[in-house]
């Protein structure tokens, strides 16, 4: 993209989380023990789910893509960040802040429409069980998650383009760790308001869309709970549905603080804890709390330790 007549950005520079040495250090090492967390807790629930047949419902499929999103999301960000922390120069191509930016922006708007799928599988769970093996049946789940992933990429693929046809004129810094588009796209000189309400309107329809399902699926879900007899049903239903809840709390709300600005110049040096949060802290927490708090996750757990013990 040209800064000028004669001059064509070819990187950019990552200001990163902080300038002092021992500080980064620290965060090498914080950050590299985060995203072993990270591979380990979500690698094992994939793993878990591909080889206890117990676990082979809908309910694991979906959650066994959302550990798979958020393994690949942590890794688009986490390796860069800890080689950054370790450099002096901390400059990123221009090829490959696209690609990051690109790949990260896709991971985040599969995992907005994921958590609803997750949402509607409760529901249906729940408020129809006698039909739900046949509503939520295995092509139906393939499909399902097949088109979230290609929502995902277009709509990823229409805002990076637009982003990246902004003209900068010279400023390349990125106050960030990563490539965001809210970040890149503050670096444009040129009037980009057009563009600004453009990404704004398609940011705030992929976050609100998802969570106003969300939040009606769980209206309903709640009403049929509160009309099962059993205390120990109700309880056995809310465990099944507080897990989801937990993560949507999480990493919508961590979303919206990022994303639904009406203005990319509107950048503090929250925003960067904030990424850390929901690209970072969200995929370290979900492998503990699904595991945490569901027993049939636990007992495959479980099986799996011994069954290789007396392997």
């Amino acid at each position: 993209m040209p800064w000028n007549n004669n001059t064509v950005i070819m990187e950019f520079i990552l200001l990163g989380l902080s300038s002092e040495p021992m500080t980064q250090v620290i965060l090498f090492f914080v950050f590299l023990l985060v995203y072993m967390i990270i591979l380990i807790g979500n690698i094992s629930i994939i793993i878990l789910i591909l080889f206890d047949v117990n676990l082979h419902t809908p309910m694991y499929f979906f959650l066994g893509n959302l550990s798979f999103l958020d393994l690949c999301y942590s890794s688009c960000t986490v390796p860069r960040m800890l080689k950054d922390l370790m450099s002096v120069k901390k400059t990123i191509s221009y090829a490959e802040c696209a690609t990051q930016m690109f790949i990260a922006l896709a991971l985040g708007e599969i995992e907005c429409i994921q958590l609803a799928i997750m949402a509607y599988d409760r529901y249906v769970a729940i408020c129809f069980p006698l039909h739900y093996t046949t509503i939520m049946s295995k092509p139906v789940c393939i499909r399902l998650a097949t088109g979230t992933w290609i929502c995902g990429f277009l709509f990823s693929t229409s805002l990076v383009t637009l982003t990246l046809n902004v003209n900068r004129c010279g400023n390349n810094e990125i106050n960030n760790f990563v490539c965001e588009v809210i970040e890149v796209l503050s670096l444009g000189c040129e009037n980009i308001l057009l563009i600004e309400l453009v990404i704004f309107i398609v940011d705030v329809i992929l976050l609100m869309i998802p969570v106003i399902f969300i939040i009606i699926s769980y209206i309903q879900i709640i009403l049929s709970i509160l009309k099962i007899a059993s205390s120990s049903g109700q309880r056995k239903a809310f465990s099944t549905c507080g897990s989801h809840m937990m993560v949507v709390a999480m990493f919508y709300g961590s979303c919206m603080a990022a994303y639904m600005k009406p203005r990319s110049r509107a950048l503090g040096g929250t925003d960067k804890f904030i990424t850390i949060f929901y690209g970072i802290f969200t995929p370290l927490l979900n492998p503990m709390i699904y595991t945490l708090r569901n027993k049939d996750v636990k007992a495959a757990f479980l099986k799996f330790r011994i069954r290789n013990r007396f392997c």
